[in-house]
């Protein structure tokens, strides 16, 4: 998901405060102890083990959410103070991970990379600060690295440039995954990524533990080449690429989790027929070993726009979800995150609670799966905006604390996530201290 619109019952009580506490003191006593005992200083980078994500060897869970927009209003310093918000108010939640985008390309407004190989210092400096703004607030940084849609540049401007400068041999957006030139453009692009030195921290990128880790490419497709030969070709080459660089940091596909042509899976579990011809397959894509995680993205009423109720989507996502959660364990061995999960305003006979619903099934069977130690390893919101910004909205942003609600049920389940591992990363110790202690 970008910021762009696609074209493709019972409403739960809110809890009472007396429950909430009882659900706090009963879940949460060892675990005080293990936070009282943390220190906010010790920071390193996140690892994987099997089927988990590991910072110094113990478990943790990601309750997370998406701001694309950090970089782009980090660069003007009327707009800066934005990041500082968005990222205080996630860790006062419990947020463990903010995805975001690393990557403007064209000419467009503040765009990081003007031309192949040359960029913007001034919007260079805009990333450096949401990373050093993120250490300062205890919140670790998920980062894209391109987009497959349009937006902010994406493979259409790749192809366009190598076009422009005679050197492209399409002028299919699907060229960017096959053209020499493209991906010499790109492999320029991630390499003055990973070894940028921060001009605030003096931290090459690659070095960075506040960088949870890297994302090839936001919602991967090649439809002209429904074989997924393509696709898989590029996986291959560039996190081979990346791993080449930076050895430290984990590293995802970007997928959106749907199941090819030939996976026994298509049929069952993907939404139509169509999500089997994209030129992605999860599990073939996913096994690549050097992608140490695989993600999804769910977004029923973009999948489904007719004959579906809201009962039916809700089913709809519990299997999504179980399908991937059990490829974790079983045919991939490594953990499954679900990197972009939204619910449109735009619904016919769309209800705020509707969304509260959507929000909790996902985030139940994220923390039934953490309890049974399966591969589920986290969740992040599309999208969480702060006020102001209507312009970066679409119809699935929300200002989290606006409605009661919702932001209950995000804290609790930062609380319920911690509780599972019984403490918290070094990173949120004294977030989560505040958050969950009465």
């Amino acid at each position: 998901m970008t910021a762009r619109t696609r074209g493709n019952g019972l409403v739960y009580p809110v809890l009472g405060f007396v429950s909430v506490i009882a659900f706090i003191y009963m879940s949460f006593g060892e675990f005080m102890i293990n936070v009282q005992k943390g220190t906010t200083n010790q920071w390193s980078f996140v690892q994987r083990n099997g089927t988990h994500l590991t910072e110094n060897g113990k478990v943790f869970y990601i309750n997370g959410w998406n701001s694309y927009w950090l970089m782009e209003h980090a660069v003007e310093d009327y707009s800066r103070h934005r990041v500082k918000e968005m990222l205080q108010v996630g860790a006062k939640m419990g947020l463990t991970v903010c995805r975001t985008w690393a990557f403007n390309d064209g000419g467009g407004y503040n765009a990081l990379q003007i031309s192949p190989g040359r960029f913007d210092e001034r919007v260079f400096k805009g990333l450096d600060h949401v990373i050093a703004e993120a250490r300062q607030q205890g919140i670790r940084l998920l980062l894209s690295l391109v987009n497959n849609l349009p937006a902010y540049g994406g493979k259409t401007q790749y192809v366009k440039w190598a076009w422009e400068e005679g050197v492209g041999l399409s002028s299919s957006n699907d060229s960017f995954f096959f053209d020499p030139s493209i991906r010499h453009y790109f492999k320029n692009y991630v390499k003055t990524i990973l070894t940028r030195k921060n001009t605030i921290t003096g931290i090459e990128y690659r070095n960075d533990p506040t960088i949870f880790a890297w994302e090839l490419i936001n919602e991967p497709r090649c439809s002209t080449d429904p074989s997924g030969n393509t696709l898989q070709d590029w996986i291959e080459e560039m996190s081979k690429f990346v791993k080449s660089i930076d050895k430290n940091h984990l590293l995802t596909v970007g997928l959106e989790g749907f199941y090819g042509p030939k996976s026994p899976k298509a049929s069952s579990f993907n939404p139509a027929d169509w999500a089997g011809n994209l030129g992605s397959d999860f599990i073939r894509n996913s096994e690549i070993p050097t992608i140490d995680f695989a993600s999804v993205h769910i977004y029923p009423d973009q999948w489904f726009h007719f004959g579906q109720d809201m009962e039916e989507k809700l089913e709809y996502v519990s299997k999504w979800m179980m399908s991937h959660i059990e490829d974790g364990d079983k045919e991939l061995k490594k953990p499954v995150m679900f990197t972009e999960f939204g619910l449109s305003n735009l619904n016919h006979g769309y209800d705020p609670s509707q969304r509260d619903r959507f929000y909790k099934t996902v985030l139940d069977i994220m923390y039934r799966s953490a309890r049974k130690k399966e591969s589920g390893a986290g969740t992040f919101f599309w999208q969480f905006l702060v006020k102001g910004i209507d312009e970066y909205n679409d119809d699935f942003g929300i200002v989290p604390w606006e409605r009661p609600f919702t932001h209950q049920l995000i804290t609790k389940h930062s609380c319920r996530l911690a509780a599972v591992v019984q403490g918290a990363m070094p990173s949120q110790i004294n977030n989560i201290k505040q958050l969950c202690s009465v």
